[in-house]
Formats: C-alpha cells, sequence, structure tokens
C-alpha cells in the first residue's frame, strides 16, 4: 500500500469493492464521456464489475483517507503478447485534479514496465491532455468501428521513462 499525501491509499480491489468501483466508474464516464453512448445498462456494468473486471484481478484502487469517503478511483491492468495495458482508469468526478490519477498511472508503469497502451475517445480531451502531459504518444487514431460505443478513438503508448 502506498500513502498519500492526499489521505489516499492505492489497494488491490478486493470483492467487496466491485458496487462502489463501477459507482466510480459510472459517474465519470457520464460526467466525461457524455458524448459517447453507454454500451450497457448501469445494472450491466455492476455485474460486469462484480463478476468478470474485479475477479479477473489487476484491479487499484484509490481510497480516500476517511472511511465515509470510500473508492474515490480505480484501475484496471493487463498484459497481452508483452505489452502492458491500462484498461480502465477512472476518478470519480469530485475527485480530479487532486493528483490521484497521476498515482494510478505511476502504480501502472512501475507494474506493468514497457511498453504500455491505452485508448481513450478522440474526443476526451481532457483524458489525451493527462496522458500526453505523462509521456503517453499516440501511435494510432480510429473511426471507432471497433469500440462498443463506435466512437472514434486514439491508442496511446508510453515506451521511455522520463519523458513526463
Amino acid at each position: 500500500m502506498t500513502r498519500w499525501t492526499s489521505d489516499v491509499t492505492l489497494r488491490p480491489a478486493t470483492d467487496t469493492d466491485a458496487e462502489q468501483v463501477a459507482s466510480v466508474l459510472l459517474a465519470s464516464r457520464k460526467q466525461f464521456v457524455a458524448f459517447a453512448p453507454m454500451a450497457h445498462s448501469d445494472d450491466e456494468v455492476r455485474a460486469w464489475v462484480a463478476n468478470l473486471l474485479i475477479p479477473g484481478g489487476g484491479v487499484s484502487v484509490a481510497v480516500a483517507g476517511s472511511s465515509n469517503e470510500g473508492i474515490v478511483g480505480m484501475m484496471a491492468v493487463s498484459h497481452q503478447d508483452g505489452v502492458g495495458w491500462i484498461d480502465q482508469l477512472y476518478l470519480h468526478p469530485s475527485w480530479v485534479g487532486r493528483g490521484i490519477g497521476t498515482r494510478l498511472l505511476d502504480l501502472a508503469k512501475e507494474s506493468l514496465g514497457r511498453p504500455i497502451r491505452l485508448y481513450t475517445f478522440q474526443e476526451n480531451a481532457g483524458a489525451r491532455r493527462f496522458y500526453e502531459r505523462h509521456g503517453f504518444r499516440a501511435i494510432a487514431f480510429s473511426d471507432g468501428a471497433t469500440n462498443e460505443e463506435r466512437c472514434p478513438d486514439v491508442l496511446y503508448e508510453w515506451t521511455t521513462p522520463g519523458s513526463d
């Protein structure tokens, strides 16, 4: 566990975190990615988090210091064919701008090694600025035909430590 100056702790997600993880993901999507239609209902997302995402491993949560604040961020990572992937990275909208996303990203860099890839929507300017500020570079753009939302996306890659 890492203790942060903002009194937020990072730890692996457990099965009991599923409801809060899903709530963070849904709140963030609705606030920051409203332009991309949700491909699944809230209940389907909650079931996916509880039955597949968290049990599959690789999920970390950011927990605020006070027990009544609970989980304020989440990240899911994986490896495929020698590449590390950030599959999900979401913060509760009221916790954005406090350095939590940076700390989650730093954890991914430490645990996954290089290269690391991720997708975000082309229209998600805030996320794109965030990843670019941390050394990720756009390597491919698509029309969104291969994602569930059918929204144009961009593939980012991080390969060089110290570039952020």
